[in-house]
């Protein structure tokens, strides 16, 4: 029944598939529970706490939710719906002739990033298996489809990572995704202390690879998506808690760009099994040296355009 009703969302509009989104967001949220509890919490922790704008934000989740089929199995489609931003920071980084670590954050639509990217360059992203069967079987032919290379979320996948970026080559991840135990350090994010991976950082040594973020705003009335793309400073701090607090940095001035697309009700700030809570210190000067997350800003109405946003190009 699920993998029919993907296969069927997969063929409506875009706008269509938005508008119900939001609808269905704006009503899950309306609902008292953990996932309101949480994102207001979240969006509260960044300084977003007017009630317009967290109704903005789940409809957003919602619209992430419905556009995700028609990602997966309408890719051509998807890729020519997404324009870029910042082309010339894309292009002056390919034309290096390094590899490039791709991060997306939780904002936007990540599954439509990734797509585009791999579609002008090789492109080889980490997954993990839905622990739901019939989701199971969407993904599977998804992945198969896709001009994108998946590898597992393991040390084999890490492996796979290092070896494309040597070959001069992309790979794709999520930075704000919370590791497992031993995985990760404690960096500020939002002034608040959050468990961070510190593989972005160990690549980028290993393999000298470029690391850019990126997100693909989502457009108005079905309008397709705008990608994002944002230059790491180099070169990167050497502690890997410096660095984690870098790219925290560098992710939290990306979503000032489009703040009601980031995923809020994501348990950001979780403690994984087995990992050490953070001290009362845990996110200062030891986590980072001077880096900071930006100041938050004031809550942005609806329609305000976009912080830093240069405008369009075709990919």
């Amino acid at each position: 029944m699920l993998p029919f009703l993907l296969r069927l969302l997969a063929r409506l509009p875009l706008s269509v598939l938005h508008t119900l989104g939001k609808l269905c967001g704006l009503i899950i949220y309306m609902l008292p529970g953990r996932y309101r509890d949480r994102l207001r919490a979240n969006a509260a922790q960044a300084g977003y706490t007017d009630p317009a704008f967290l109704r903005r934000a789940a409809g957003h989740t919602g619209a992430l939710i419905l556009e995700t089929p028609r990602v997966w199995l309408n890719e051509p489609a998807s890729i020519a719906a997404t324009t870029v931003a910042d082309p010339e920071v894309l292009a002056q980084a390919r034309a290096e002739g390094r590899g490039i670590l791709f991060l997306t954050p939780h904002l936007g639509c990540y599954e439509v990033v990734a797509r585009t990217l791999a579609s002008v360059k090789p492109l080889t992203v980490m997954f993990r298996e839905p622990r739901q069967k019939a989701l199971r079987e969407v993904v599977e032919q998804a992945r198969n489809n896709s001009i994108m290379r998946a590898v597992p979320a393991t040390q084999k996948g890490v492996r796979e990572f290092v070896r494309a970026l040597r070959r001069g080559e992309a790979v794709g991840m999520l930075p704000d995704q919370v590791p497992g135990q031993g995985e990760g350090v404690w960096a500020p994010f939002f002034g608040r202390s959050a468990y961070t991976v510190t593989l972005p950082g160990r690549l980028a040594q290993q393999t000298g690879a470029i690391v850019l973020m990126v997100a693909g705003e989502r457009l108005p009335a079905g309008r397709g998506w705008r990608m994002h793309v944002v230059r790491v400073p180099e070169p990167l701090p050497v502690e890997p808690e410096a660095q984690a607090a870098l790219f925290n940095t560098e992710m939290a001035s990306l979503i000032a760009r489009f703040p009601e697309q980031y995923l809020w009700s994501y348990n950001r700030y979780k403690v994984p099994a087995n990992a050490r809570s953070p001290g009362p210190a845990a996110g200062d000067a030891s986590a980072g040296a001077d880096i900071k997350s930006p100041a938050p800003r004031t809550n942005p109405r609806a329609g305000d355009p976009p912080t830093g946003h240069t405008g369009g190009a075709d990919t």
